[in-house]
């Protein structure tokens, strides 16, 4: 784990309430890896001992980026930070993806949770040939998300995720973007065809409660692995408030070591 100041490259809204924020930040770039997280002491709120926990969306050429909407304090503080200041990051944080995937990954993610998501189809796209068990090692990797959204504004990076040539499929509760509807109703056709064909698949996922738990079932029910992002106030980062806890078959884990990623049939809802 590393604390240190670091400087912001770029903060750019990207619509929505959303931003991006790029820092430089070389030896925690190198280190981090999909589904972990870091922790930003916000400026204008030092005097308080809270940090604020992001989920990190890129780490490569020694910067690293988080994607993050306003919802709060925090974040409403953390608008102001310009490129230049300097923040007080710790991280790497937690527990994160497992980094091999039997089968065809499926990633679900709801709103800003596509973040992780977005670091872990880099990660998978580049590193096919070890993260892919049973893959020849020429085989390109069939990477696929679904990601939801109340309108067509809660559906984030698809550019990205386009670019590095990962399948995406939409859904959105208003029908502005994609299916009408919920996630799990593309999910739910592309596991039919999967099934059909005799194709393994692993779940990976990233947003609110009730969409994970619905992924959850879905692996568990179909007898595949699923890797579930949980978030929870991680207070500290560190494990030692116990304010992060998510109860699981082993007990009371805490998110911000143990977690946040748990295997789906960990889970205790």
């Amino acid at each position: 784990m590393i604390d240190e100041s670091v400087k912001v490259v770029e903060h750019v809204e990207i619509g929505a309430g959303y931003r991006y924020l790029v820092l430089a930040a070389p030896q925690m770039a190198a280190r981090l890896q999909p589904g972990q997280f870091v922790h930003v002491r916000v400026p204008a709120l030092e005097t308080s001992a809270l940090r604020r926990p992001f989920s990190v969306f890129d780490a490569e050429d020694g910067k690293v980026t988080v994607l993050y909407k306003t919802v709060g304090r925090g974040t409403a503080a953390l608008n102001a930070v310009k490129a230049g200041d300097t923040l007080n990051v710790m991280g790497p944080l937690g527990h994160g993806f497992p980094l091999k995937c039997a089968g065809v990954p499926l990633l679900v993610g709801g709103g800003y949770g596509v973040a992780p998501l977005h670091f872990l189809a880099k990660w998978m796209v580049k590193s096919c040939a070890s993260l892919t068990s049973g893959k020849d090692s020429a085989s390109p990797l069939s990477v696929k998300l679904f990601v939801g959204g109340r309108t067509a504004a809660d559906l984030l990076a698809l550019d990205r995720f386009k670019a590095l040539g990962v399948e995406v499929f939409t859904a959105t509760n208003d029908g502005s973007a994609g299916v009408k509807g919920l996630v799990t109703d593309p999910l739910d056709d592309e596991l039919v065809k999967l099934r059909e064909k005799g194709e393994t698949f692993e779940l990976f996922a990233c947003g609110p409660d009730p969409m994970l738990k619905a992924v959850a079932m879905r692996a568990t029910g179909t007898g595949s692995k699923g890797w579930i992002s949980m978030d929870r106030h991680m207070i500290c980062g560190v494990g030692a408030c116990y304010a992060c806890i998510q109860k699981t078959v082993r007990g009371n884990s805490r998110c911000c070591v143990e977690g946040p990623v748990f295997a789906a049939e960990d889970l205790v809802w």
